[in-house]
């Protein structure tokens, strides 16, 4: 989302869950060819989509949410938005405490079953847009409350979980939810390519008091993110009107293709400098500097225990028994048309999260368990 302040925008970055597949940037671009084409058949692949997964058991509190009743939202107004990523707050005294943002809908969860939306998929595969167009230009305005989760950093050096994993979910019941306002949707676009299509939402994209963690994906969005649109709309795709900030601009960004030097004319176009209309930093909104205590350095975290299976215990023991029934035979159905080897590979995370999770899948895949594993 791009929220248009008085002090700049402000990009959020964020998903319909809390959690997501994986915590290393670096396994990123590979979960998405996974999640694409197979090379030969450009064909959609479950073996590919699993072994991944197997061989990542950090995806595990993902896959139990997708798979989950609310894998398939009924409508883009009922569903949760969530940032994900951990942020920070900063204020006027320079303290920075841990953040989550919290999207909450005011129109209630509501999802489909598989019959449902296989109906409806095969009927309108544009059914989301549509619902979301119809509802604002009649003037049922969709909205949602904003709350956020507060961390210190005296919690978050005892706190049972990395705080700043993207695979975990911080408890309400440690962290409880705070009301911050209310977000509505209450305009259509006039050109959808040139009002959507043409945004350019980049995490870096901050406002004073609001900023990054140590969070390593959200680190690699700051940057990647901004990369992507230098070559999907151009090096001055943030004088784009969509893009564009609704308050002064001061910053040493010049001319190149698609330049309108509208905000920033014949203004000294570098920085540190003398010139009286230099661009200078406002040392009120210097970021505090971090203390990242102990660092341990592995691309592929292989050396910590990351504790990848009590969350997604946690969060299966939380469905009724029909809701179990439903989440493991929607994962059989998929997971069936992997290789056995990647079959067993993952039943072994299903059975370490909670083993009642491991057999029903196990049963449904037609695999026997010996009773003494």
């Amino acid at each position: 989302m791009k929220f248009y302040t008085d002090q700049g925008n402000w990009d959020l970055v964020g998903n319909n869950t809390p959690v997501f597949f994986i915590r290393d940037p670096y396994k990123f671009a590979n979960f998405i060819h996974t999640q694409k084409r197979d090379p030969k058949t450009n064909l959609r692949d479950n073996d590919m989509q699993w072994d991944f997964w197997s061989q990542c058991p950090e995806s595990l509190h993902q896959i139990t949410t997708l798979f989950s009743d609310r894998g398939i939202p009924a409508s883009y107004r009922n569903i949760n938005g969530y940032a994900s990523h951990t942020y920070s707050f900063i204020n006027e005294k320079n303290e920075r405490v841990w953040c989550k943002f919290h999207f909450k809908t005011n129109q209630g969860i509501k999802n489909w079953m598989d019959d449902e939306s296989a109906k409806v998929i095969g009927q309108d595969r544009e059914s989301h847009q549509r619902d979301l167009f119809n509802a604002i230009e009649k003037g049922d305005f969709p909205s949602w409350t904003l709350k956020i989760q507060i961390m210190t950093q005296a919690q978050a050096d005892t706190f049972q979980w990395n705080p700043f994993d993207l695979t975990k979910v911080w408890p309400h019941a440690d962290f409880p939810l705070i009301e911050v306002g209310q977000m509505e949707l209450n305009k259509n676009p006039e050109n959808y390519h040139a009002e959507v299509e043409q945004a350019a939402f980049k995490p870096s994209n901050f406002v004073p008091g609001i900023g990054p963690s140590p969070d390593k994906v959200l680190q690699a969005r700051l940057m990647s993110y901004s990369d992507t649109h230098l070559h999907r709309l151009g090096v001055n795709h943030h004088q784009i009107p969509v893009n564009t900030p609704r308050c002064p601009v001061m910053h040493t960004m010049r001319d190149g293709q698609g330049a309108t030097a509208q905000t920033y004319g014949s203004s000294t176009n570098y920085w540190p400098s003398t010139r009286p209309d230099a661009a200078l930093p406002d040392e009120q909104f210097h970021d505090p500097t971090w203390d990242l205590g102990q660092t341990v350095v592995d691309r592929y975290d292989s050396t910590v225990d990351h504790d990848d299976y009590t969350q997604p215990g946690n969060l299966y023991r939380l469905f009724d028994d029909a809701e179990k029934d439903r989440l493991t035979t929607r994962i059989a159905g998929a997971l069936g048309d992997a290789r056995k080897e990647v079959q067993m590979l993952q039943l072994c995370h299903f059975f370490r999260a909670d083993p009642d999770y491991g057999q029903r899948i196990a049963t449904k895949l037609g695999i026997e368990i010996p009773k003494n594993m």
